[in-house]
This record gives structure tokens, sequence and C-alpha cells, in this order.
């Protein structure tokens, strides 16, 4: 089964900038893509769409998105199960999202809203057992040891952690990532590539990753979708990728993708997580 299914997405802006122009594509489940693009590409507006956070165009230049086998929205229009879907959908953006007053524990914990009674979920009255998920989830993306902090005292990279581990709470079958790594420095980063990697191929959910520079998608993700202007102007194997290939793409905007050392390399195995330092 297909874990996403865009169909000849559009969507244009209040100040007439179209955004989408008639994406379509596919990814199974299991899938770890990357979602590459310079700046206004598109990249961001797409992931939206496909989590159900903003609607295409109206009519029939919206098209269809469908997610785990169900309509997500068409025609410019969410689906009455949207909040279904969404308990199967997680998502994490580059800014984190994390409550900062609250507790590692508890930001992890609100992954299972979507899955207890509204009267638990309000009262945030969570379970000794989901509590124990939630512990081991921290510990599975290696910061256990700050379940008791307030989210606010985390470093740039532990938040993205711990939003990594509100997925595994939520029991997510498919990862939507917005430029996860942007804002972390480059050890933090490739610590969330590889625990998105890990989680990819051990728990089989599928991953699309939007990045910016793609040193991280060639060496992570088997699969790229290249975004330009809007349109979709590459799908295919990340080795495919090489410094020559995006300059002819992109032309001068290729520098915002080609880290300044990089050279073209054959992809490789992330090593296990359990393999790595925290």
């Amino acid at each position: 089964m297909q874990a996403i299914h865009v169909s000849k997405i559009n969507k244009t802006f209040s100040n007439g900038k179209r955004a989408l122009n008639d994406v379509s594509l596919s990814i199974s489940e299991g899938e770890m893509v990357a979602l590459i693009g310079a700046s206004g590409s598109g990249k961001s507006t797409l992931i939206r769409h496909i989590a159900g956070l903003i609607t295409s165009d109206a009519g029939l230049q919206g098209g269809r998105i469908d997610v785990a086998g169900e309509t997500m929205q068409v025609a410019g229009k969410l689906s009455p199960r949207v909040a279904g879907l969404r308990q199967h959908l997680g998502v994490i953006f580059q800014q984190f999202n994390l409550v900062p007053r609250l507790t590692v524990m508890t930001n992890v914990l609100t992954g299972r809203l979507g899955r207890v009674p509204r009267l638990r979920g309000t009262l945030m009255a969570f379970t000794e057992a989901e509590k124990k998920m939630a512990m081991r989830a921290l510990t599975r993306v290696g910061i256990a040891e700050t379940v008791r902090q307030r989210a606010a005292t985390l470093s740039g990279g532990q938040q993205q952690r711990a939003a990594i581990a509100r997925c595994l709470v939520q029991e997510a079958r498919l990862i939507l990532a917005d430029e996860p790594i942007a804002s972390l420095d480059p050890a933090s980063a490739k610590r969330v590539m590889e625990i998105l990697s890990e989680i990819n191929r051990v728990d089989g959910a599928a991953v699309l990753v939007s990045l910016h520079q793609v040193e991280y998608a060639r060496r992570y993700c088997p699969r790229t979708i290249a975004m330009r202007d809007g349109r979709v102007v590459f799908d295919g194997p990340s080795a495919e990728l090489t410094t020559r290939f995006l300059r002819e793409i992109y032309g001068d905007a290729s520098e915002e993708l080609i880290l300044p050392d990089a050279d073209d390399f054959h992809p490789h195995q992330p090593a296990a997580l359990e393999e790595l330092p925290a």
C-alpha cells in the first residue's frame, strides 16, 4: 500500500504566487525519501498539504492527497476523516514544536493525545503504561536523562530528538519531517538523521524528510524528490544526485544545496542506533 499518494496538487496564495504547480508523487510504505530544493521551491508547502495542515486550490485545480490508503484532501477540501488519519501521521518541524514550560516526559506523551479519551487527554492524565512507553522512546533516541527537565532547558538537538520520541509514542506509520536539521549543528544533524533512518529500517515507518543540503539526502535516503519553483524536477535514486547534475537542475541556486567541501560519493548504510554515541 502507498503511504502517500499526491495527484496534481496546485496551491496559489492570496498574493497570486503559485507555490505548487501540478505536483504528483507516490511514496510506498517503508520508504525513506528525501525532499530537496532551494528556498521557495515548495518543499514545506507540500509537506503541510500532506499533513492536512493547509488545503490546495479549490475545485478541479485542487488535486488529491491520500495517506495510508485514505483520502486526506481532495479539490481543496479536507476529508471528514482527517483527525483519524493524523493519528498515524507524525510531523516533525524545524522549530521542534515542544511546549517549553512542560517537562520532556509530558511533551513526549502528547503524542498519545489522538489515541486516548478526550477528557483524559485534556487533563493530561496518562497511564503508567503510557509513561513507560514514553520512557522507552526517550531511551531509544538517547535522551532518557532529560525526562524531568523542562523542554526549554534542552539543546536544539535534544529538543528535536524529543520531537522524534513523540512520534514514536504516537506509533506513527508515516513521519513527515520538515527541515528537521536546518537549525542544528553538524553533529546533532547527523544524530537526528541516524535516528530517523533507524526508525525507518527497524519500525518500517515511511519517512519523507525535507532537507536543505543534498549530502544528507545522498547519505541517508535511497530515493530523492527534487523540487524547483513548485514543481517536481527529479524523482529517482539519490546516488544520481551528483554535484554536476544538481548544477544542471538548479543553476546558481545549487549553491544552497551543496556543501562547499562536498565530493560525490556512494551512500552507505548508517550504523545501527545502539552503536552510536549519545
